[in-house]
C-alpha cells in the first residue's frame, strides 16, 4: 500500500523515536506547518524527512543574501528510505517563522516525488514494516550496548556516559545509530536495514571500527574532538 506524504528533504537521517527540533523560514515549508497545525487534534501533524545525498534542497535564511528559487528534486538526489516526523510543539515567531520540535515516527521507502498544488515537495511512499526484535536481537543487545559504551568513552573521556540506556533491543538500535558519529550513507544504511537485528550487527561492526580508530589516536597530541568525524548538519 502507498500513500502520498509531504516530505522535507535534510542533511540529516532521522530515526523512529528520536527528536529533531527544526527553525522553519522557507514560506513553503511554514505552509506546511500551518496545514498541520490547522488539522484536527486527534490527527498528529506528520511529515517525512528524507536525507539528502548532496548539498541542500532548503534556500538560504533571509538575512544571508539573496535567496534562489530552489530547484525540483529528483529522486536520484535523495536516500530512498526516510522517517516520518510527528509534530510535538509549535513555537510561533512574530515574523511568521516557526520553531518546531518533532519525533521520528515510522519508516518508509520513497517510490517517486510528486509535485501537486502544495508549494512543498511530496513523495509518493510505501511504509516499511514495524520493527521487533527476535531472539537474535535480545543477544545482540548486551553486545551493542558494550560496544557502544566503549566508543563513548573513547570519543569524549571526560563527558558523562548515558546510564538510562533503552532495554528495547530495537529503541537501542535506533539511538545508536543516532548518536555515533557516522556518514549519512553509513546512517542511512542503519535506517534502512531490514530488522533490528541486521541493524545491530552493522553496529557491532561500525562501534568496534570507530573504538580502534580513536584508541589509536589517543597517543596524537592533538583533542580527539579535532580527529573525530563530525555529525552531519541538519
Amino acid at each position: 500500500m502507498s500513500d502520498r506524504l509531504p516530505v522535507f528533504p535534510l542533511s540529516t537521517v532521522l530515526f523512529p523515536g528520536l527528536v529533531l527540533p527544526l527553525h522553519i523560514f522557507e514560506e513553503r515549508y511554514r505552509a506546511l506547518v500551518r496545514e498541520m497545525t490547522a488539522s484536527p487534534a486527534e490527527t498528529p501533524g506528520e511529515f517525512g524527512v528524507v536525507t539528502l545525498r548532496h548539498g541542500s534542497e532548503v534556500a538560504p535564511e533571509p538575512g544571508d543574501g539573496p535567496a534562489p528559487t530552489p530547484t525540483p528534486v529528483a529522486v536520484a538526489e535523495l536516500f530512498e528510505v526516510g522517517c516520518t516526523a510527528e509534530l510535538r510543539h509549535v513555537t510561533e515567531l512574530p515574523d511568521g517563522r516557526f520553531d518546531i520540535m518533532t519525533v521520528g515516527r515510522r519508516r518508509f521507502r520513497i517510490l517517486d516525488i510528486e509535485q501537486g498544488d502544495e508549494p512543498y515537495l511530496t513523495a509518493r511512499v510505501e511504509w516499511l514494516p514495524d520493527e521487533t526484535a527476535d531472539a537474535v536481537a535480545q543477544l545482540l543487545r548486551p553486545r551493542v550496548l558494550a560496544a557502544f559504551q566503549t566508543y563513548l568513552e573513547l570519543l569524549r573521556p571526560n563527558a558523562e556516559i548515558l546510564d538510562q540506556l533503552p532495554d528495547d533491543a530495537t529503541v537501542l538500535s535506533h539511538l545508536v545509530a543516532a548518536t555515533a558519529q557516522l556518514t549519512l550513507e553509513e546512517r542511512h544504511s542503519l535506517l534502512a536495514a531490514v530488522d533490528t537485528t541486521a541493524r545491530l550487527r552493522a553496529e557491532l561492526r561500525l562501534l568496534n571500527r570507530e573504538a580502534g580508530l580513536l584508541a589509536r589516536v589517543r597517543a596524537v597530541p592533538v583533542p580527539l574532538s579535532d580527529l573525530a568525524r563530525p555529525a552531519s548538519p541538519n
